[in-house]
Formats: structure tokens, sequence, C-alpha cells
């Protein structure tokens, strides 16, 4: 298939008794191999449908399913993994296996200045990355502790405010018990007035009586 020098070759199941490039009981893909990288394209469920029948891939096809990760889907389908489980590996495997191939191509001048220059940009986004990240944490710190402080602040002004309450409270409860022990002694000091005032007037009475005396006295 394909023209001169440009050749693109078919994936088929195929009887093994038939010629190499004769009949073939099933078309399944195609594989160009003058694209960089590669490129295949193959009917995944048809393939797998032939290998469960007993098919025996040779051994580009082997590679070129391999490559594909189709034999890794058919492998963790016998074992009953979930789809979700063999879609994830099937995409792990072909990014390694698209990674080694990358890493055996040789590269122009260009390419590995426009590498260069592409892993230096993500350098630059990573550490940006980083200290924006930096940077959030700072302030998420110093809010925290901006908070804390004025949650202390708070805190001591009502201790104080409590402290204040609490003398005052005592110091007028002082007042009251003064103020109650004076009231308590004020009648007895006016109880005791009424008899100096008698003492005090009893001589003004016995003065007729002496006066008479010496008026016998006299006569």
């Amino acid at each position: 298939m394909g023209r001169k020098r440009r050749p693109i070759y078919a994936i088929v199941a195929a009887d093994s008794r038939s010629p190499r490039d004769g009949r073939f009981i099933e078309d399944l893909g195609r594989y160009n191999p003058m694209t960089e990288p590669a490129t295949v394209s193959l009917n995944s469920e048809r393939v797998k449908y032939w290998l469960g029948q007993g098919a025996q891939p040779t051994d580009t096809a082997r590679s070129l399913l391999s490559r594909q990760g189709v034999l890794l889907e058919l492998h963790m389908e016998k074992k009953g993994a979930s789809a979700e489980e063999i879609e994830a590996a099937v995409e792990a495997h072909k990014t390694r296996r698209g990674v080694k191939a990358e890493q055996g191509i040789k590269l122009t001048v260009k390419q590995r200045k426009q590498q260069a220059l592409a892993a230096e940009a993500e350098e630059a986004a990573a550490r940006e990355a980083e200290e924006a990240k930096l940077r959030r944490e700072a302030e998420e710190a110093a809010r925290k502790a901006a908070e804390e402080a004025q949650r202390k602040a708070a805190a001591e002004r009502e201790a104080q405010k409590a402290a204040e309450a609490a003398a005052a409270q005592a110091e007028q409860a002082e007042a009251n018990a003064a103020q109650e022990a004076a009231d308590a002694e004020a009648p007895a000091a006016e109880a005791e007035a009424p008899a100096e005032e008698t003492a005090a007037e009893a001589p003004a009475e016995e003065a007729p009586a002496a006066e008479g005396d010496d008026a016998e006295k006299t006569a």
C-alpha cells in the first residue's frame, strides 16, 4: 500500500496458510512508519476478537499491538478489571511508550532550541506558581496571626473590665458595710443624751428649797 518510498502497511487477520500478501479475512487497521512519530490506526475491538479466537500476531504486529496498549487491554479484561481501570492503565502505557519514542528521535538544532525554550517557560511558570503559593501561605499566616492578636486583645479587655467591675463591687460592698455599721451605732448615742440633760437640770429644781430655809432662818 502507499506510494513509492512512502509505504503504508495494512494490519489484517489472515489464514496463516495464505501467502504473505494474499487473501485476508478482515482488515484491522493501518501502520504508517513514514510519519514522525509513526502512526497506527486500529480497530481494537476486532483485533481483540481475533486474538481471543486464537490468532497469533507476527512479531511486527505484536510490537504494534503492544505499543498501542491492545495487548494490555486484552490482558486486563481477562483479569476482570473495570473499564475505568483499563482506560487509565492503557493511557499510562501509551504515555510511557510515547516518551520513550520521543527520547529515541534525533532532534534538529531548531527543535532542541524550541524544547529548551519550552522547558525554560515551564520552569518559570512552575517558579511563579510556587512563589504565588508561598505568598498565599504567608498572607494566610499573617491574617490568622492578626485575628489571633485581636482575639487576645479582646479577651484581655474583657478580663480587665471584669476585674474593674469586681473591684467596684467590692468597694461598694465595703462602703455599704461601713454605712450599716455607722447606722447601727447612731441610736445608742442619741439615747444617752437625755440622761445628761436631766443631771444638769437637777440643781435648778433644788434652789427654791434652799431659799426657803434661808427665809425661815431670817424670820
